[in-house]
């Protein structure tokens, strides 16, 4: 666990923090890892792929030794640009590098843990005319027929659509294994290509500017009272009454 700083009144300091695959993201890739094992004739491989500074490599290699078979990584030069890269400009670097792979499923996290925008995934399917099946926690692949059960207020949907498709993972999808030591090993010796924004022609200026990232005010200790006459007498002294 980190203790998190703000930087200069505009975010908070990267430097020297370990990166972490997201945990909806890491339930997406377990996914795809089991849809290879289960449908062997028609998953042919798992690219796995990150947007963000050198140290998204971390990740892709924890992703690497859960089982995908290769990386992308779209390098975003440095910590200050890619803490400036937002939902849509990830959607576009996604958009070009699914044209590139030519793949007919995407799976990724429902949503970020940072800013929780939850807009990456319908961004993609939007940007590609793809169909998108969000908060999935569970698919089922028949040929090109995709029934997907989502999470909705109101309980459980379940939808079904043809391939390619878009598909973002809820919590209850299933349960991410652990990568062993000596997957670990191996997939430094996996494939890992670096592609930056300028090579697959995508512009990532932000759209929204962030004015100021200020700490939470400091918690005060709490105060006791005899009953509830002193309590009121409280409650108004603060102004909550």
């Amino acid at each position: 666990m980190s203790k998190l700083r703000i930087l200069s009144k505009t975010g908070v300091e990267t430097s020297g923090v370990k990166h972490s695959l997201n945990p909806f993201d890491e339930i997406a890739v377990e996914e795809a890892v089991q849809l290879k094992e289960n449908l062997k004739d028609r998953v042919s491989e798992v690219i796995a792929v990150s947007c963000g500074p050198p140290k998204a490599q971390e990740v892709l290699r924890t992703a690497l030794a859960m089982g995908a078979d290769r990386a992308v990584h779209v390098n975003v030069k440095d910590e200050a640009t890619a803490s400036k890269l937002q939902p849509l400009g990830v959607a576009k670097l996604l958009k070009a590098v699914v044209e590139k792979e030519q793949p007919n499923l995407v799976i990724l996290g429902k949503q970020a843990i940072d800013d929780d925008a939850s807009q990456t995934g319908q961004m993609l399917a939007g940007l590609l005319n793809w169909p998108q099946a969000t908060f999935a926690s569970k698919v089922e692949i028949e040929g090109d027929n995709v029934k997907v059960t989502r999470e909705v207020d109101g309980g459980l949907e379940t939808i079904s659509t043809k391939l390619p498709l878009v598909v973002t993972a809820d919590l209850r999808l299933n349960e991410p294994r652990f990568a062993t030591l000596p997957n670990i090993m191996k997939a430094k010796k996996k494939p890992l290509q670096v592609l930056t924004p300028e090579e697959l022609n995508v512009d990532i200026s932000p759209r929204l500017e962030t004015l100021s990232v200020t700490d939470p005010p400091v918690r005060v200790g709490g105060t006791k009272v005899a009953s509830v006459d002193e309590l009121i007498a409280k409650l108004k002294e603060v102004g909550a009454l």
